[in-house]
């Protein structure tokens, strides 16, 4: 099977657990909205990335070229994957309506302050403004590749970021699991503060340690997921309603693999999940013959 990609790490690590498919084209790093606003120009601060993946991205990025290069894959492709998690940084949005996905790499090579410097503004994921934007880019998508048919070999991933590790319980939201989370983040403040006594600590600081207990990391994920998946409901609800195959996964089905090889995440899943949402590939593949 050959798969030409639209999306990130959710598509990415999904086609890598499936040994007989090819990756034809792999476009990430770009929001839809670079489609219809693209910057155009590149970034001198590119030259800081030393990756040529990350150069490849983000100059596609600022070239919106992610459609055209899904479509040179045409002939070739079986199936396109579309997953939005590179939605979830916003965009640069300059004085010109012209865009920047807000990417890791234009944060840390320093293409997001030259973009604050050139008048551009973040336009933050969630928002009103930036779901307007994203209709618009992810109607823009539909138009070029349904121009090519390729609109109708196209899967949406709509898997929900994990909010528990692999081997935990999914953290239900409810006043009991919160009244936990509370007693917790209690009985370690209660900790450190007994070891802010036994250092002869003032009263005023043995509050403030109490104070400032941060959360671990699992209480951190889950708070992150929980957030993202709100978040993230209408712009799913939106591309499920205007694609013909969506795969979909809740967050109380899927976990975060601490051995994944880019690190632990809430969209970072362990491998029996990838192999689930596989097999479901495979599946609707068959259909796109019936």
């Amino acid at each position: 099977m050959n798969i030409a990609i639209f999306g990130s790490c959710v598509s990415r690590d999904t086609a890598e657990v499936m040994s007989d498919v090819h990756v034809m084209e792999y476009v990430a790093r770009q929001s839809v909205v670079s489609l219809i606003a693209r910057h155009g120009s590149s970034m001198r601060e590119l030259e800081r990335l030393q990756s040529p993946f990350q150069q490849k991205m983000v100059t596609g990025d600022l070239m919106g070229n992610g459609a055209a290069r899904l479509i040179l894959a045409r002939e070739e492709a079986d199936v396109v994957l579309i997953d939005l998690v590179d939605e979830r940084r916003g965009f640069w949005l300059f004085p010109d309506n012209t865009v920047m996905t807000n990417s890791i790499e234009v944060e840390s090579c320093g293409a997001a302050r030259s973009a604050r410097r050139q008048g551009a503004r973040l336009v933050r994921f969630g928002s009103d403004e930036h779901f307007e934007w994203w209709k618009l880019g992810f109607a823009a998508l539909e138009a070029e590749l349904r121009s090519q048919s390729l609109w109708d070999r196209s899967i949406l991933l709509k898997i929900e970021w994990a909010a528990a590790f692999e081997g935990a319980k999914h953290p239900h939201s409810t006043l009991l699991s919160s009244v936990g989370r509370a007693q917790r983040i209690l009985r370690r403040g209660a900790k450190q503060a007994g070891r802010s006594f036994a250092r002869g600590d003032g009263l005023g600081k043995l509050l403030k340690n109490v104070a400032n207990v941060s959360p671990t990391e699992a209480e951190e994920f889950a708070r992150r997921a929980s957030e993202a998946n709100r978040t993230y409901k209408r712009y799913y609800a939106h591309a499920s309603r205007m694609t013909s195959f969506t795969i979909s996964r809740q967050s109380e089905s899927v976990r975060i693999s601490r051995d994944h090889k880019w690190g632990p995440q809430p969209f970072h899943y362990r491998n029996q999940d990838y192999q689930e949402i596989a097999a479901e590939i495979r599946q609707v593949f068959k259909e796109f013959g019936e």
